[in-house]
């Protein structure tokens, strides 16, 4: 079966926060160096991604805690793993290399969790996150014009993060946390390049973030500008993530599903952050809130973002079970 097939017959659960699950590990310096970069010049902790390197184990019990939660769809340990990302830290040589391993992870535990369950299957959803820098806004408040990177700088960086992904066995690519479309556009571009150079198909899905309560993304489109600046390509899904909470962001994922001929995926924050950064949402308080969204029948994907850990995702499981998934919107084109 594949994923188009099993959207239209129910609701599909993604995973939760990678970072969060990390965190919670409280891993030091050496953690995160392992024996291979143990004498690299620079520090390391924080660098989650190079933990598909250095902790392939820890990487692999996370994702086995999401499937034993119920998710169907697990996001790859991918979200900085860019030559542009892997900067701050050095490794602009790693990235392929990141990108294959942590599918291959990714993949050798679904596959795992699909044989005992041949009536789920599980997926491998490659992670594509926005990366430091925005080509479409200036860093520099005394220079408008400055751009921190080109347009083709971006699509040479996300076509090496595509290779890797595709080789190391991701079914489907998720560009996600999107907050400069002119970003996701180029990694858009670096994927279809690399569908044409290797003749393959590959699923794509499409997340934005809605930064606050003006509704827009940071680089300023509303979410019917989002969703109409990107639809002249071929997409699977397409929804919002991260910023938010779920009762702040259903609004938005409503917008979008009343228009959409895509399907739609929601993976909100556990609530608002608190004074220290830390999220309080108890995993009955987000299903609740979750629930809202299967019976207002706005999405066909949901799952966590940021805060989210397995007993959030085992709640939002369990609910999705009972509601059947969105059909999507037929669009009159003029």
């Amino acid at each position: 079966m594949n994923i188009q097939k099993d959207l239209e017959k129910r609701i599909l659960v993604l995973d939760g926060a990678m970072g969060t699950m990390i965190q919670n590990h409280q891993l030091e310096e050496e953690d995160f160096r392992g024996k291979r970069f143990a004498s690299h010049p620079c520090p390391l902790k924080g660098n989650n991604d190079l933990l598909s390197l250095s902790q392939p184990d820890l990487i692999k019990e996370i994702h086995r805690a999401y499937l034993e939660a119920g998710a169907d769809l697990l996001e790859t340990n991918t979200f900085s793993s860019t030559s542009i990302g892997m900067a701050d830290y050095q490794m602009e040589d790693l990235a392929y290399e990141l990108n294959y391993e942590s599918a291959k992870i990714a993949k050798e535990v679904t596959r795992e969790f699909s044989a005992k369950t041949p009536d789920q299957k599980r997926y491998v959803a490659g992670s594509i996150g926005p990366t430091n820098k925005t080509a479409s806004m200036s860093p520099d408040v005394n220079d408008p014009g400055y751009r921190a990177v080109t347009f083709d700088e971006l699509v040479n960086a996300y076509r090496e993060q595509v290779l890797g992904l595709i080789d190391g066995g991701a079914d489907v690519l998720l560009v996600e946390t999107i907050f400069d479309t002119l970003n996701a556009k180029a990694a858009l571009f670096a994927i279809d390049s690399v569908k044409a150079e290797k003749q393959i198909a590959i699923p794509i899905m499409i997340s934005g973030t809605i930064t606050d309560a003006s509704g827009r993304t940071l680089s300023g489109q509303t979410v019917e500008a989002f969703r109409i600046s990107l639809s002249h390509l071929p997409i699977l899904s397409i929804g919002f993530n991260c910023a938010l909470g779920a009762d702040q962001l259903l609004p938005y994922v409503k917008r979008l599903s009343n228009q959409s001929e895509a399907f739609v995926s929601a993976h909100p924050n556990a609530g608002l952050p608190n004074a220290f950064g830390e999220y309080d949402q108890t995993p009955e308080e987000m299903q609740a809130l979750i629930e809202e969204y299967l019976k207002q029948n706005v999405v066909n994907i949901i799952g966590g973002c940021c805060g989210t850990t397995p007993d959030h995702i085992r709640l939002i499981a369990e609910v999705a079970k009972k509601y059947t998934p969105r059909k999507p919107k037929i669009v009159a084109h003029a």
